[in-house]
């Protein structure tokens, strides 16, 4: 994962979280994130256990192995999706209660029969896939297994644009103005082909404010919350569609598939070895392949998590370069914090376990140790 790890190193200067945030904030923050970390954990605790369950009573091979894995894999979603619905629920309305969702418990659910289906689907071929593999290759089956994960990340990075994600909100090519213009300036002056930059309607759910960079080739874009575009000034806004400019400069989107390509093997070879272990004889392996991957995914996000930090650290400071604006970086920092309720400072064992991002403060802190104005996206890296 070293050869990926940007070689950067960005200065960042301590900031006080007080000097930026009350006390009031801090405290919904901190409450906010804490009840919302205890219902995740309890829905992990019972996923796990319902794929105990299963591997258990996993149903016999049968004598139409293939379908007997797809059905087994369909169900397996849909009852770890129902039986973690009433903590899904309590979380969303804890979200409601600080003014984070706008979206009726209707479209709530209408959303959720969508993803359930769709990650039905999913699972489905995924297991008739997996049982294949085994029937095929025998103990070996976790070497096309990681080809197959890998193939699926590109594709569904190219397709997932435009056929999954309109499924669930209306994306429109951002209209012309000031926005625009300034999208395709800092475009222009950072070398880079940003494709289409979209609108998306995220306001019919969430309050919260953010961007991303997403697809490959010809459905690569970039895609502004509306919330972003209404709540913040120009100047933070330009902020973030640099940041998001630098995510396609460094290419990290095909960055993020390399490193499902590296990682891939050595996954499935664990998933692989644990699914022998727990499958009973007789019984189809889908059960214990699932519980074999819930339980090794963790030691993978901890690895990608570090690699996405440093990586979302140099698109910040490609970012402060192109725009030469770090007060509006420390103003958007605080200001994004504020309305998505976010822990601005959050204990280092969640920062390293979960964070995908540098924290509130690490951010601000790379802000005020930036050169204002320095604005060169080719300046050389720092250190080594």
């Amino acid at each position: 994962m070293l050869l990926l790890r940007p070689r950067e190193r960005y200065p960042v200067v301590d900031a006080d979280v007080r000097a930026y945030f009350s006390a009031a904030e801090l405290d919904r923050a901190v409450q906010f994130r804490n009840g919302q970390l205890w219902l995740y954990g309890g829905r992990t605790v019972v996923e796990l256990g319902l794929l105990a369950l299963a591997v258990r009573f996993a149903p016999s091979v049968g004598r139409r192995p293939v379908l007997t894995g797809a059905a087994t894999a369909a169900a397996i979603t849909l009852a770890t999706t129902a039986a973690a619905l009433p903590l899904r629920a309590a979380s969303r309305q804890r979200a409601k209660d600080v003014g984070l969702v706008t979206q009726s418990w209707g479209g709530w659910a209408v959303d959720t029969a969508k993803s359930t289906a769709i990650g039905g689907v999913f699972a489905a071929g995924g297991g008739a896939l997996l049982v294949v593999g085994v029937r095929r290759f025998g103990r070996d089956w976790w070497a096309p297994g990681a080809a197959a994960v890998a193939g699926f990340a590109v594709v569904f990075s190219y397709l997932g644009p435009v056929l999954l994600d309109p499924v669930f909100n209306r994306f429109t090519p951002l209209a012309a103005g000031d926005t625009r213009e300034d999208v395709l300036d800092l475009a222009r002056k950072a070398g880079v082909d940003v494709g289409e930059v979209y609108e998306v309607d995220a306001s019919r759910r969430t309050t919260a404010a953010n961007a991303y960079v997403t697809g490959l080739g010809h459905t690569k874009r970039v895609v502004l919350y509306d919330t972003l575009l209404k709540d913040f000034t120009p100047a933070e806004t330009r902020l973030v569609v640099a940041h998001e400019l630098g995510h396609v400069k460094f290419k990290d989107v095909p960055g993020g598939l390399l490193f499902v390509a590296l990682v891939a093997p050595f996954g499935m070879l664990v998933v692989a070895r644990a699914t022998e272990k727990l499958t009973r004889d007789g019984t189809t392996a889908v059960p214990a392949a699932v519980l074999s991957l819930a339980l090794a995914a963790p030691a993978l996000t901890l690895i990608s998590n570090q690699l996405s930090r440093a990586i979302e650290r140099r698109a910040d400071d490609f970012a402060l370069r192109m725009t030469g604006e770090p007060e509006a970086m420390v103003g958007f920092e605080r200001r994004i914090t504020v309305q998505n309720v976010g822990d601005p400072d959050p204990p280092g064992w969640q920062q390293l376990l979960m964070g995908t991002h540098p924290t509130t403060m690490e951010r601000i802190g790379q802000a005020l140790a930036s050169p204002t104005g320095s604005g060169s996206p080719d300046r050389s890296p720092e250190g080594p």
